[in-house]
C-alpha cells in the first residue's frame, strides 16, 4: 500500500531542482490560493517547520498549484484537463470555461480537496475528502480505486439523499476534466500521506526527481488496476423477475438473510425492518470521522460526525438504485463505512435476493406479510 515504508532507490547525485524552483506563490492572504498542508490529527509542533517547508516543496514540484496543475508525464494524466478545470473561473469569447472546479466542486470539497470548503460544515454527510484516495460508490471490488466511468457516473447523477447535485447538463469535455482533477486531488493527497511517513519515521524526505515520482506511481498505479477489478454481477443465478412465484420465494430468502445476524448481518444497522434503526453500539462513524480524537477535537477542521445506517424503507440508495448497484454494495461493500463486503460470505444466488428484499423494502406492508400482487409489480419495475 501506498502509506506504508517503501524501499527507495540510491540517492541520486542530482538533487531535484524543480523543487526549488516550484516554490508556492503567494506568500500573503492576499495571494494566489494554495494547497493546505494536512495537519489533520497532528499535536502542535509534530512536524517541524523545516521538514513542512520541504513537504510543500514537493507536492509543489510533483503537482503544481492550484491556479497552475503540473504532473510528471510518466503518470499519463492529461495536463489540458487538469488546467481546464483548475485555476479561476472565467469564459473565453468561444464559450469554453474554465475554473470548473472552483466554479462547482471547491464550495463543497475546498481548493484541496479536503473535503472542507466553505459549506461543508452545514452537510451530512460532509462532503467527500478526496485526500485518503476512497470513495464509498464504486463499481469496483473492495479496496480498489474506482473506474473513471464510476467518477462520471457520480457526477452525471449526483448522490441521492445527500447534497451532490447532479452535474448532467455540463457538456462532456467539462464532466472529464472534473474527473481528471478529482483524481489528481486524490493521488496529491495521497502521496503527502505517504511522504509524511517518511517524516514519522525520521527519516530523509525524496530529494530526487526519481524518488518522488516513485512515490507518485505507486499511487497512479492503484488508479489504472482499477478497470480490471469491476464487479461483474452474476446474472446466470438471477431469479426471473417476470415470474411472480419465483420472485415472491427469492423476495422470502432475501429477507430471511436480512435478518440472519450471523450470515448477511443487514440487521445489525438497518434494524430487523430496514429503518435504519439496528445499530445499539455507541455510535457508528466512517473512515474520515473514526479518526478523529474527540479529546483534541481542535485538531480537525470538521467535527466528529457519526454515520447513520441506510433507512431502505425510503428507497433512496446513495451510490444508485439499479439491481447491479445495489449487488455491487453487497458484494463489495462501501467503502470506508462499516457496510462490509458480502462477496466471500454469500453467494451470487443469495446476493440476488437480497436485492430483490431490498428493493421491495419501500412497499412492503409493516406488519411484513408477504407481498401482495400489487406489491410485486412495483418490486419488478
Amino acid at each position: 500500500m501506498c502509506r506504508e515504508k517503501i524501499a527507495r532507490k540510491p540517492a541520486f547525485p542530482v538533487v531535484f531542482c524543480g523543487i526549488l524552483l516550484l516554490g508556492i506563490a503567494g506568500c500573503t492572504g492576499g495571494g494566489p490560493p494554495k494547497f493546505r498542508l494536512n495537519h489533520e490529527g497532528q499535536a502542535p509542533g509534530q512536524v517541524p517547520l523545516d521538514k513542512q517547508q520541504q513537504l510543500a516543496d514537493i507536492l509543489t514540484a510533483a503537482f503544481g498549484t492550484p491556479d497552475a496543475p503540473y504532473v510528471f508525464p510518466e503518470t499519463g494524466f492529461d495536463l489540458a484537463k487538469l488546467k481546464l478545470a483548475a485555476g479561476p473561473t472565467y469564459s473565453e469569447q468561444g464559450g469554453t470555461r474554465h475554473g470548473l472546479f472552483r466554479r462547482h466542486c471547491a464550495h463543497c470539497h475546498g481548493i484541496t480537496g479536503d473535503g472542507a470548503g466553505p459549506t461543508a460544515g452545514f452537510l451530512r454527510p460532509y462532503p467527500r475528502d478526496f485526500r485518503r484516495g476512497v470513495f464509498k460508490f464504486t463499481s469496483t471490488g473492495p479496496a480498489q480505486k474506482p473506474t473513471i466511468e464510476d467518477l462520471k457516473k457520480t457526477l452525471k447523477h449526483g448522490i441521492p439523499g445527500t447534497a451532490m447535485p447532479s452535474f448532467v447538463l455540463l457538456p462532456e469535455v467539462e464532466i472529464d476534466a472534473l474527473v481528471e482533477y478529482v483524481r489528481y486531488l486524490s493521488t496529491r493527497g495521497q502521496v503527502e500521506d505517504s511522504l509524511l511517513l517518511y517524516i514519522d519515521n525520521e527519516e530523509d524526505l525524496p530529494e530526487t526527481r526519481d524518488a518522488v515520482l516513485d512515490e507518485v506511481m505507486l499511487v497512479v498505479n492503484l488508479w489504472k488496476q482499477a478497470k480490471d477489478n469491476v464487479v461483474v454481477p452474476d446474472v446466470k443465478v438471477l431469479p426471473p423477475r417476470d415470474n411472480s412465484e419465483a420472485l415472491a420465494a427469492s423476495i422470502a430468502r432475501g429477507r430471511t438473510l436480512f435478518r440472519d445476524a450471523k450470515t448477511a448481518q443487514c440487521i445489525k444497522c438497518h434494524g430487523p425492518t430496514g429503518l435504519g434503526d439496528g445499530n445499539d453500539e455507541s455510535g457508528l462513524f466512517d473512515d474520515w470521522n473514526k479518526v478523529k480524537d474527540p479529546a483534541h477535537p481542535e485538531r480537525w477542521a470538521l467535527p466528529r460526525q457519526e454515520l447513520r445506517p441506510r433507512n431502505l424503507r425510503l428507497g433512496v440508495y446513495h451510490g444508485g438504485r439499479s439491481p447491479a448497484d445495489l449487488y455491487r454494495r453487497i458484494f463489495a461493500g462501501i467503502k470506508g463505512t462499516p457496510m462490509p463486503a458480502a462477496g466471500k460470505v454469500l453467494k451470487p444466488a443469495q446476493i440476488w435476493d437480497l436485492v430483490n428484499y431490498v428493493r421491495q423494502l419501500p412497499y412492503e406492508p409493516s406488519t411484513n406479510l408477504p407481498p401482495t400482487s400489487t406489491e410485486l409489480t412495483r418490486a419488478r419495475l
